[in-house]
């Protein structure tokens, strides 16, 4: 897509793993979500929904994903959506023992990137089965990503209403934390801490000011800074999972 490239390994991961904070979320889910996923693995006994996690870069595992792909793939063709896709089986005991090393002593832990809901799901899926869990609902389905091919795309929060608020008031109150800019065109954040506004037809630059945020991991993400400098004090939107 757009000349980019990635290459990812699909593969189980663990619950337990899921469960002890080796694989890191960073967003809540919502109820209504994570119960339609659950309902789905219960009805058709089967993780139809891949996770796609990230990891920081090992070099072995890249130099045996390297030379597995200089071999003939299974399948290779173009989507619907013009993006390429090429799969190769990796199904040799002695690559697979590798990986698996590899990643047990080299990779400290992996990061949801995409897929939170169907990860959670799993895990309950499991839970609600006691003590009667086939070896299949261990693991859930995933594709593992190094850190060094991933590309950011926009994640965009839709808000039905402006609180009660006038227009020239809420941009009054977004800039008690925010610069805020006019965009000619339809603005995407090109620097951390710029989020792109649209609102009555016209788009905004919003770049969070400097000391309305915190510096520590989570408050300094600009989804957090987004929740906790407007979504919340301007629009009231206490919990992004059940706010309607």
């Amino acid at each position: 897509m757009n000349g980019k490239s990635q290459t990812g390994l699909v593969c189980g991961s663990s619950v337990d793993d899921y469960e002890n904070g080796l694989i890191k979320k960073h967003e809540f889910t919502r109820p209504e979500k994570e119960q339609d996923r659950i309902n789905h693995i219960k009805t058709t006994g089967a993780q139809t929904g891949n996770v796609f996690l990230a990891y920081r870069n090992v070099a072995e595992v890249d130099a045996l994903i390297k030379a597995k792909k200089k071999k003939s793939p299974v399948y290779n063709f173009t989507a619907d959506d013009n993006i390429q896709h090429t799969i190769w089986i990796v199904n040799d005991d002695d690559t697979i023992e590798k990986i698996s090393t590899l990643f047990k002593e080299k990779v400290a832990c992996t990061y949801i990137a995409d897929g939170h809901h169907r990860a959670a799901s799993a895990a309950k899926v499991r839970a609600a089965l006691g003590n009667n869990i086939p070896d299949g609902a261990n693991i859930f389905l995933t594709t593992l990503f190094p850190s060094d091919q991933l590309y950011i795309m926009d994640y965009n929060r839709v808000v039905t209403d402006l609180n009660g608020l006038s227009e020239a008031d809420f941009l009054s109150a977004v800039k008690n934390n925010f610069y805020v800019e006019k965009a000619v065109k339809a603005f995407s954040p090109a620097k951390l801490h710029e989020t792109g506004m649209y609102l009555n037809g016209q788009w905004y630059r919003l770049t969070a000011n400097e000391n309305s945020y915190s510096n520590d991991p989570i408050g300094i993400l600009d989804i957090s800074i987004l929740q906790n400098n407007l979504l919340d004090p301007v629009l009231n939107i206490k919990d992004q999972r059940t706010d309607k």
